[in-house]
């Protein structure tokens, strides 16, 4: 007779009286233990058409499949690090790809980032990556300023995102809410290289100015390339990320793209803010192995090449990358690039997203 329980066969032989119990082990599935070893977990911050070419190739590369979860456009990776923090305890996301570096950075100060030193990050400069090895940065964007080019003459147009709280300005800037994504990164890099006082400053001189609030950066491209909100307001200058002012060139609008405060002298900390994304690990992965594979892969040199080529036009961190961006794309090696510390702007994100909730998010 023989029965099975808790994982284990039990074999019962009863020749008259005499019993004889017997343990036989079970072999283990195919997969191994947990069965996870081809599939990775990832929680993306990246626009979903930009990230799902390299998540498809990586699939054919290594047969690991790559179950991405998304953010939304209005949320952009803030949700996702809020999700991270109350799933500390139990991961249940091996890769991070965030779309910025300083909500990573506050992970890592959480201490919920595992070590990993990944073999493709050996070209990268040291800027880009933590020398404790828990995140790495790459493929740039820069923060730009968008404009109507029907409705604004090249001689009148902006040349720096101060320039935005003139009185000329008033009721036609528009900006995404500046406590999500790219927009909140800048908010906390303004806090960091302008001081608390300049840049609260600044930002009560766009609110003072009538400056319209967009769900994300994407809504800034559309509504700038369009010459008004959905609502009918006026609007013919923004401030959003390369990658939807490219869109909105290529869909063949009348916008053209300014990076702002490119000419500034050596000395001073202003200049174009050059934004990257970043990957990292999370401590208690639940497929480690299938974790560090994906990062390799996505810091080579190969995935940067390709969202460089890609719609978004992603800046190459890696030196060893030779792409051919856009003609109208620039690059740290070309203009003036914000003097910024991210570990720095990190510190001060917790002021700049009190004061910008505050002043363009709460009711």
């Amino acid at each position: 007779m023989a029965s099975q329980q808790g994982g284990r066969f039990w074999l019962i032989l009863i020749p008259g009286v005499t019993l004889l119990v017997m343990l036989a082990s079970v072999l283990v599935s195919p997969t191994g233990c947990g069965g996870g070893s081809s599939r990775v977990a990832l929680y993306c911050a990246q626009d979903q058409e930009f990230a799902e070419t390299s998540l498809a190739d990586f699939k054919k590369r290594t047969g690991v499949q790559v179950d991405p979860k998304f953010d939304t456009e209005k949320d952009k990776s803030v949700s996702l690090y809020t999700e991270l923090i109350k799933e500390k305890d139990r991961s249940r996301c091996d890769v991070f790809w965030n779309n910025e570096p300083l909500n990573t950075i506050r992970l890592q100060r959480l201490g919920i980032l595992d070590a990993y030193e990944s073999p493709s990050a050996k070209p990268y400069p040291d800027r880009w990556k933590a020398p404790d090895h828990t995140w790495y940065a790459f493929a740039g964007r820069a923060r730009v300023l968008i404009v109507n080019t029907a409705l604004v003459k090249e001689q009148d147009r902006p040349k720096s995102l101060l320039d935005l709280t003139d009185p000329r300005w008033k009721g036609r800037v528009v900006m995404a809410k500046p406590i999500f994504g790219t927009s909140a990164t800048q908010g906390a890099c303004l806090f960091s290289v302008l001081g608390s006082k300049k840049a609260k400053e600044y930002y009560l001189g766009l609110k003072a100015n009538g400056v319209q609030v967009a769900p994300g950066n994407k809504q800034v491209a559309e509504w700038v390339g369009e010459g008004r909100t959905p609502d009918g307001q006026k609007v013919v200058v923004g401030i959003t990320d390369t990658d939807d002012t490219l869109e909105e060139i290529e869909a063949g609008h009348p916008v053209a793209m300014i990076f702002p405060d490119r000419d500034r002298p050596k000395d001073d900390k202003m200049g174009t803010l050059f934004i990257p994304n970043t990957l990292c690990i999370l401590k208690g992965s639940p497929n480690p192995q299938g974790a560090h594979q994906l990062v390799d892969y996505l810091l080579s040199a190969e995935v940067e090449a390709q969202l460089a080529e890609s719609a978004s036009h992603q800046i190459p961190l890696n030196p060893e990358v030779k792409a051919k961006l856009p003609k109208v794309m620039e690059t740290p090696a070309t203009v003036k690039a914000m003097d910024v510390d991210f570990n720095k702007a990190t510190d001060a994100w917790d002021e700049a997203y009190k004061f910008l909730k505050k002043e363009f998010a709460e009711d």
